[in-house]
Order: structure tokens, then sequence, then C-alpha cells
């Protein structure tokens, strides 16, 4: 029970490794809010885990205040928040990405970032403290080509946790970042450009361990840095990667 009375919001909590995340947090004790545009996604995981589940479009301002003041007024605070919800691109070349791709892949990946912070920072400062998560990705640590614009957004969530953990410090809010391999999620078909076993095959041999991150791995590895286990820990980027970026 290492997240015993704790509130947490997990975004994209409805699926993939969002869904590994509130599963866990959940069976440590937390009360979580599975946050998510697919909101009948959510309401099955939700209601499995014993949870609240609220749509959201993490890109919104009007629609983040919202996720934020109806977790208030079920709980009455906020201590671990989980930016978990993403979109990718299909592979392709740079320039070949539409303007409307690169402003949604930035505004969902990053601006949620930016929106979590102005929302929940003035929160968690009067609360005396609290813990956000961001998944980032090995994307942003060892780009893959024809994935660019996805890889960059991962590259700047990767900077805004370092940031966001040393300004916050003082404030004994703690801020990490975990990143991830592609695992079996819906986005892990947009990754290969499609899912056939030779691609599998290939993608894999790139992973040292042989597998694909699961739901499981990302709920256990985000439990301990949002745990008081990790109280000393902030500004860390932690590969679940097995490997892929050594």
């Amino acid at each position: 029970m290492r997240l015993s009375d704790k509130i947490a919001i997990v975004s994209g909590g409805g699926s993939g490794f969002g869904s590994g995340i509130v599963r866990k947090f959940a069976k440590e004790g937390a009360k979580v809010i599975v946050a998510d545009i697919q909101i009948e996604n959510a309401k099955k995981v939700a209601h499995a885990a014993g949870g609240v589940a609220v749509e959201v479009d993490v890109s919104n301002s009007l629609s983040f205040k919202n996720l934020v003041s109806t977790t208030l007024e079920k709980f009455g605070k906020i201590d671990i928040m989980v930016n978990n919800a993403g979109i990718t691109h299909t592979p392709k070349k740079m320039e070949d990405i539409s303007e409307e791709e690169f402003d949604r892949i930035f505004s969902v990946n990053s601006k949620s970032v930016f929106l979590c912070a102005k929302y929940l920072v003035p929160l968690m400062t009067s609360n005396g403290g609290g813990n956000i998560l961001n998944i980032a990705s090995t994307a942003g640590i060892s780009p893959r080509p024809n994935l660019s614009w996805y890889n960059a957004t991962k590259g700047w969530m990767i900077s805004a946790t370092k940031s966001m953990a040393i300004e916050l410090a003082p404030k004994k809010i703690r801020v990490n970042a975990l990143a991830p391999v592609a695992g079996e999620t819906p986005l892990l078909k947009s990754f290969m450009g499609g899912d056939t076993p030779e691609k599998r095959e290939k993608f894999l041999s790139t992973i040292p361990i042989g597998r694909f991150s699961t739901p499981d791995d990302m709920g256990n590895a985000a439990c301990f840095l949002c745990s008081e286990e990790a109280s000393m820990i902030t500004g860390v980027i932690l590969e679940v990667d097995g490997g892929r970026c050594i």
C-alpha cells in the first residue's frame, strides 16, 4: 500500500501504458482518476480499479481545468499527476508531416504538460507538495528516423521534466519521467508503420531484452517514482526500455 490515501490523476488512463499505471496505483492504495478523451475506455478501466472516469482533452485549457476541478470536488486534493496521454504520427519524412499533424502532436504531447503545471502546481504547493510524472520515450533519447516530430515532443518532455524538477524542488514537488520503449499499446502499429511479423522482428531486434515494454512494466516503475521510496529522486528520466538506449 505504498500509495495509501493518495489521489492520483492518470491521463490517457483508458488504455495502454496508462491502464497499467492505473491498475498498479489502485492496487497500492491510491484513488485514481482515469482521464481520457475516449470516455468509454476510461469508464471500463476506472470500474475495474475502483476509480473515477473523467473525459478530457489534455491539449485544451478548459478541458484540463475541468479535470482538475472535478477531481477537487470529489476528493479535495491532488497528490499525483501522471502525464501519460500522447499521440504520434505514422513513419514518414519530416517534410511530409502536415502542419495540422505537427500542431496536434505538440498540443497533446507538450502543451498538456504546460497545462498540468499551470493548473496543478499552485494546488500542490498549497497542499505541501506532490508528484508529477511525465511519460516520455526512448524516442527523446535515441530517436528513430521518420518519427522526427514525435521524437521532438519527447525530447521536449525530457527537458521540461528537468526544468520543472529544479524549479519545484523547494516546493516539495518532485518531477520525474519514464522513457519506455514501444510496447503493446494502441500506438505500436503507428510506430512500426504497420503490424506484421517482419516489422515486429525488426523492431524487437533493437531491444536487447528481446520484448516490448508492457503496461505492467510501466505501472511498477511509475509506482516507485511516485512513492515515498523515491523521496530523494527528482529530475530523473528512468528508461524502461530493456536496454534499448545503451
